[in-house]
Order: C-alpha cells, then sequence, then structure tokens
C-alpha cells in the first residue's frame, strides 16, 4: 500500500515591486557619448594642458631676470664729487658734495636744467643708515613756488641751527621733513623721510663741502 505524502510545499519566493525597483538603483548607469563628442573633449584636454606649457614657458625667463638679490639691496656706484665737478661749470656755482659717514649710500646724482620753473638744480640722493632717503637739491635761483613744491607744501614749524647756518624746518607729518638754508650763496634744500639725527648729520656735512 502506497502512501503519498500530502505535506504543503513552501511557496517558491517572488520578488516584491519594491525589491525590483532597489535592484535597478544599485545598477551603476554608465553614460554614452558618441566618438565625435570623445573626440572634442581630448582635443580640449590637450589644448588646456599646450596653453598651460607655454604660459609656463614665458614666465620662466621673467623669473629668472627677477631673482632676488643676496647682499641686502642693489647700491648704484655714484662719485658724487666727480659728478659735482662736471656739473659746475653749468651750474654757475660749486655744487657741493658732502662726505658723509659709511652707512650713507648715494642713489643718484645729477644736474638738472631748468624746467617750467625756470630753476636749474643740483639734486643728490642717499640711503641712511637707518635704511631712509635723504635728498639734497641746490641752487642759485631759487623762487617762492619752486621751493613749497621741494618741501612739498609743507608749513613752517621752527628752525634748526646746524653748522653755523640757521635752518629753516618744514614738517609735514606723514609726508616727510625738510630743512632749508642760505649756504654760499645758494638755497639748500635737505628733504626725505629721515630722522632729524640723519638730516643734522647732512646739514653739517654740507655745510662744511661749502667752505671748501
Amino acid at each position: 500500500m502506497s502512501s503519498t505524502d500530502h505535506s504543503p510545499q513552501a511557496p517558491r519566493a517572488s520578488q516584491t515591486p519594491q525589491a525590483s525597483q532597489a535592484s535597478q538603483q544599485d545598477v551603476p548607469v554608465k553614460p554614452v557619448i558618441s566618438a565625435a563628442a570623445a573626440k572634442r573633449a581630448n582635443a580640449s584636454v590637450i589644448g588646456m594642458i599646450m596653453a598651460l606649457a607655454v604660459s609656463v614657458l614665458a614666465f620662466v625667463p621673467i623669473v629668472l631676470l627677477n631673482v632676488a638679490p643676496t647682499t641686502d639691496g642693489y647700491r648704484p656706484a655714484v662719485d658724487v664729487a666727480a659728478v659735482a665737478r662736471n656739473a659746475a661749470p653749468v651750474a654757475g656755482f660749486e655744487p657741493v658734495a658732502p662726505a658723509l659717514p659709511e652707512g650713507y649710500s648715494p642713489n643718484y646724482a645729477r644736474w638738472n636744467a631748468a624746467g617750467a620753473d625756470g630753476v636749474a638744480h643740483w639734486d643728490v640722493g642717499w640711503m641712511t643708515p637707518e635704511k631712509q632717503f635723504v635728498s639734497l637739491v641746490q641752487t642759485a635761483t631759487a623762487n617762492p613756488t619752486w621751493l613749497l613744491t621741494q618741501v612739498k607744501q609743507a608749513p613752517v614749524t621752527g628752525t634748526r641751527a646746524v653748522g653755523g647756518v640757521e635752518w629753516t624746518l618744514y614738517d609735514k607729518p606723514g609726508i616727510e621733513r625738510s630743512l632749508v638754508g642760505q649756504v654760499d650763496g645758494t638755497t639748500v634744500v635737505l628733504s626725505g623721510s629721515a630722522g632729524f639725527a640723519e638730516l643734522d648729520v647732512l646739514a653739517e656735512a654740507v655745510v662744511t663741502s661749502a667752505a671748501g
């Protein structure tokens, strides 16, 4: 006598709509572009790389030409006394060539012909030991307008006696200060960002140079 197994069988698993949707979302989507579009994209990238390379190559010489100095700054070789001697025949007076202590480095020395203001003048500039700037301007034909320009329209704030000369002080805070004096029949203007101590050194040297 045979027997038949009538026990219930487990139902076959089936995917729910939600599971099917999640499975589809997990599949990465690979964008598809045409061959022409891919070629254009590659050409753009290559063009950008080439342009960058050209820019770098153009920039390198500029960097090499502007290498930072290994010293504390460039100091031009200026022989103030020699330039003063050359300017004397044109100036009509003896341009002063102050002998300053070590640490005062001349930046320039020149004779300036008369411009629109009608005033020709001797002009010298120095860097001081305190890394400030001072200049000397000397002329035999000063006028009030020219003088006001030289002192940057600063007001008179006093006087200073240096080297036997009574110097008029023009001081404009935040701009610069100037000492103006009559030396050997000429008007001398000393200006700059330097303090009074360094300006006094220059004023003393100017008087000594003029005395000869």
